[in-house]
Protein backbone atom coordinates (compact mmCIF):
# COMPACT_ATOMS: atom_id res chain seq x y z
CA UNK A 1 0.00 0.00 0.00
CA UNK A 2 1.35 3.42 -0.98
CA UNK A 3 1.87 6.14 1.61
CA UNK A 4 -1.08 8.07 0.11
CA UNK A 5 -3.41 5.09 0.46
CA UNK A 6 -2.15 4.44 4.00
CA UNK A 7 -2.91 8.03 4.97
CA UNK A 8 -6.36 7.80 3.36
CA UNK A 9 -7.08 4.54 5.19
CA UNK A 10 -6.13 6.18 8.47
CA UNK A 11 -8.75 8.87 7.88
CA UNK A 12 -11.49 6.60 6.57
CA UNK A 13 -10.80 3.64 8.89
CA UNK A 14 -10.13 4.93 12.39
CA UNK A 15 -8.23 2.83 14.91
CA UNK A 16 -10.26 0.49 17.11
CA UNK A 17 -9.98 0.52 20.87
CA UNK A 18 -7.92 -2.45 22.08
CA UNK A 19 -10.26 -2.88 25.06
CA UNK A 20 -13.80 -2.41 23.76
CA UNK A 21 -13.43 -2.36 19.96
CA UNK A 22 -15.00 1.06 19.45
CA UNK A 23 -13.41 3.66 17.19
CA UNK A 24 -10.49 5.74 18.49
CA UNK A 25 -9.21 9.15 17.58
CA UNK A 26 -6.11 9.05 15.41
CA UNK A 27 -3.78 6.19 16.28
CA UNK A 28 -4.84 5.87 19.93
CA UNK A 29 -4.82 2.43 21.48
CA UNK A 30 -7.76 3.17 23.77
CA UNK A 31 -10.94 5.14 23.20
CA UNK A 32 -11.58 8.07 25.52
CA UNK A 33 -14.04 6.11 27.66
CA UNK A 34 -11.66 3.19 28.22
CA UNK A 35 -8.74 5.54 28.80
CA UNK A 36 -10.73 7.24 31.57
CA UNK A 37 -11.65 3.88 33.07
CA UNK A 38 -8.02 2.83 33.08
CA UNK A 39 -7.10 6.04 34.87
CA UNK A 40 -9.60 5.16 37.60
CA UNK A 41 -7.69 1.95 38.44
CA UNK A 42 -5.12 2.44 41.19
CA UNK A 43 -1.70 0.76 41.42
CA UNK A 44 -1.15 -2.11 43.85
CA UNK A 45 2.00 -2.58 45.89
CA UNK A 46 3.31 -4.63 48.79
CA UNK A 47 5.31 -7.70 49.71
CA UNK A 48 5.85 -10.00 46.78
CA UNK A 49 5.63 -13.78 46.42
CA UNK A 50 8.41 -15.90 47.93
CA UNK A 51 11.83 -14.87 46.63
CA UNK A 52 10.74 -11.36 45.67
CA UNK A 53 11.66 -8.34 47.78
CA UNK A 54 8.84 -6.07 46.61
CA UNK A 55 6.00 -6.36 44.09
CA UNK A 56 4.19 -3.56 42.29
CA UNK A 57 1.42 -3.60 39.70
CA UNK A 58 0.01 -0.71 37.69
CA UNK A 59 -3.62 -1.84 38.08
CA UNK A 60 -5.85 -4.63 39.39
CA UNK A 61 -6.68 -7.31 36.83
CA UNK A 62 -10.19 -6.10 36.17
CA UNK A 63 -12.14 -4.00 33.67
CA UNK A 64 -10.02 -2.27 31.05
CA UNK A 65 -6.76 -3.63 32.51
CA UNK A 66 -8.02 -7.20 32.11
CA UNK A 67 -9.16 -6.44 28.57
CA UNK A 68 -5.70 -5.09 27.69
CA UNK A 69 -3.97 -8.19 29.03
CA UNK A 70 -6.26 -10.33 26.88
CA UNK A 71 -5.69 -8.10 23.85
CA UNK A 72 -1.94 -8.59 24.14
CA UNK A 73 -1.89 -12.28 25.01
CA UNK A 74 -4.69 -13.67 22.87
CA UNK A 75 -5.14 -11.14 20.06
CA UNK A 76 -1.45 -10.29 19.56
CA UNK A 77 -2.05 -6.53 19.67
CA UNK A 78 1.62 -5.75 20.32
CA UNK A 79 1.21 -1.95 20.67
CA UNK A 80 -0.63 -2.71 23.91
CA UNK A 81 2.73 -3.73 25.43
CA UNK A 82 3.98 -0.19 24.89
CA UNK A 83 0.90 1.22 26.61
CA UNK A 84 1.48 -1.10 29.57
CA UNK A 85 5.11 -0.03 29.82
CA UNK A 86 4.14 3.65 29.66
CA UNK A 87 1.69 3.16 32.53
CA UNK A 88 4.35 1.39 34.62
CA UNK A 89 6.95 4.07 33.90
CA UNK A 90 4.53 6.82 34.83
CA UNK A 91 3.34 5.40 38.14
CA UNK A 92 5.95 2.99 39.51
CA UNK A 93 8.13 4.20 42.41
CA UNK A 94 11.54 5.24 41.06
CA UNK A 95 13.46 3.01 43.49
CA UNK A 96 11.83 -0.10 42.00
CA UNK A 97 13.02 0.68 38.48
CA UNK A 98 16.72 0.26 39.17
CA UNK A 99 18.91 -2.60 38.05
CA UNK A 100 18.37 -4.67 34.92
CA UNK A 101 15.04 -5.65 33.40
CA UNK A 102 14.43 -9.40 33.26
CA UNK A 103 11.30 -10.68 31.48
CA UNK A 104 9.54 -13.69 32.96
CA UNK A 105 9.95 -16.37 30.27
CA UNK A 106 6.93 -17.91 28.63
CA UNK A 107 6.61 -21.64 28.00
CA UNK A 108 8.57 -22.46 24.85
CA UNK A 109 5.71 -24.12 22.98
CA UNK A 110 3.33 -21.27 23.73
CA UNK A 111 5.88 -18.71 22.56
CA UNK A 112 6.29 -20.58 19.28
CA UNK A 113 2.52 -20.75 18.72
CA UNK A 114 2.01 -17.06 19.48
CA UNK A 115 5.09 -15.89 17.65
CA UNK A 116 5.94 -13.51 20.49
CA UNK A 117 6.35 -13.36 24.28
CA UNK A 118 3.92 -10.97 26.05
CA UNK A 119 6.17 -10.44 29.07
CA UNK A 120 9.14 -9.98 26.76
CA UNK A 121 7.34 -7.29 24.79
CA UNK A 122 6.40 -5.37 27.95
CA UNK A 123 9.90 -5.78 29.38
CA UNK A 124 11.57 -4.55 26.19
CA UNK A 125 9.35 -1.45 26.05
CA UNK A 126 9.92 -0.79 29.76
CA UNK A 127 13.69 -1.17 29.51
CA UNK A 128 13.83 1.20 26.56
CA UNK A 129 11.61 3.79 28.22
CA UNK A 130 13.49 3.65 31.54
CA UNK A 131 16.94 3.55 29.96
CA UNK A 132 17.74 0.25 31.71
CA UNK A 133 19.56 -2.80 30.34
CA UNK A 134 17.35 -5.65 29.14
CA UNK A 135 18.56 -9.07 30.33
CA UNK A 136 16.44 -12.00 29.04
CA UNK A 137 18.47 -14.49 31.06
CA UNK A 138 15.80 -16.96 32.25
CA UNK A 139 14.33 -20.04 30.59
CA UNK A 140 11.55 -22.46 31.49
CA UNK A 141 12.39 -26.12 31.78
CA UNK A 142 9.93 -28.96 31.32
CA UNK A 143 6.25 -28.50 30.53
CA UNK A 144 4.94 -26.68 33.57
CA UNK A 145 1.88 -25.05 31.99
CA UNK A 146 0.03 -22.63 34.28
CA UNK A 147 -2.77 -21.30 32.05
CA UNK A 148 -6.10 -22.92 32.88
CA UNK A 149 -4.99 -24.38 36.20
CA UNK A 150 -6.77 -23.65 39.46
CA UNK A 151 -5.01 -21.58 42.10
CA UNK A 152 -4.09 -24.60 44.26
CA UNK A 153 -2.67 -26.41 41.22
CA UNK A 154 -0.59 -23.38 40.22
CA UNK A 155 0.87 -23.05 43.71
CA UNK A 156 1.43 -26.78 44.09
CA UNK A 157 3.09 -27.28 40.71
CA UNK A 158 5.01 -24.10 39.85
CA UNK A 159 6.99 -23.96 36.61
CA UNK A 160 10.72 -24.73 36.70
CA UNK A 161 12.63 -21.61 35.71
CA UNK A 162 16.41 -21.44 35.60
CA UNK A 163 19.10 -19.02 34.50
CA UNK A 164 20.19 -19.65 30.91
CA UNK A 165 22.73 -16.78 30.94
CA UNK A 166 24.53 -14.68 33.58
CA UNK A 167 22.04 -12.83 35.78
CA UNK A 168 22.20 -9.27 37.15
CA UNK A 169 22.85 -8.62 40.85
CA UNK A 170 19.76 -6.39 40.92
CA UNK A 171 16.81 -7.58 38.80
CA UNK A 172 13.48 -6.01 37.87
CA UNK A 173 11.30 -9.00 36.97
CA UNK A 174 8.61 -8.01 34.48
CA UNK A 175 5.40 -9.81 33.56
CA UNK A 176 2.09 -8.69 32.10
CA UNK A 177 -0.03 -9.99 34.99
CA UNK A 178 0.53 -11.38 38.47
CA UNK A 179 -2.00 -14.12 39.28
CA UNK A 180 -1.05 -16.48 42.11
CA UNK A 181 2.60 -15.41 42.10
CA UNK A 182 3.84 -18.97 41.45
CA UNK A 183 5.54 -18.11 38.16
CA UNK A 184 7.12 -14.91 39.48
CA UNK A 185 8.36 -16.78 42.54
CA UNK A 186 9.90 -19.51 40.38
CA UNK A 187 11.61 -16.86 38.27
CA UNK A 188 12.90 -15.09 41.38
CA UNK A 189 14.42 -18.26 42.80
CA UNK A 190 16.01 -19.00 39.42
CA UNK A 191 17.67 -15.58 39.58
CA UNK A 192 18.77 -15.93 43.21
CA UNK A 193 20.24 -19.39 42.68
CA UNK A 194 22.37 -17.89 39.91
CA UNK A 195 23.61 -15.02 42.09
CA UNK A 196 21.02 -12.21 42.05
CA UNK A 197 20.93 -10.29 45.34
CA UNK A 198 17.87 -8.08 44.83
CA UNK A 199 14.73 -9.08 42.94
CA UNK A 200 11.66 -6.89 42.59
CA UNK A 201 8.61 -7.68 40.48
CA UNK A 202 6.77 -5.19 38.29
CA UNK A 203 3.63 -6.14 36.38
CA UNK A 204 0.95 -4.27 34.51
CA UNK A 205 -1.94 -6.00 36.27
CA UNK A 206 -2.48 -8.05 39.42
CA UNK A 207 -5.33 -10.46 40.03
CA UNK A 208 -6.97 -9.81 43.38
Amino acid sequence: MSSVLEALATVLLPSLCAACGRGCAGESILCLRCARRLEDLSPLRGAGPAGIDRAWSAAPHEGVARDLVAALKFRALLPVAGLMAERILRDAPAHLLSGEVVPVPTARGRGIRRGFDPAGEVAAALAEGAGLPLRPCLARRGRGRQVGRRRAERLGRPPRIEAADPVPRGAVLVDDVLTTGATLSAAAWGLREAGALRVVAVTFARRL
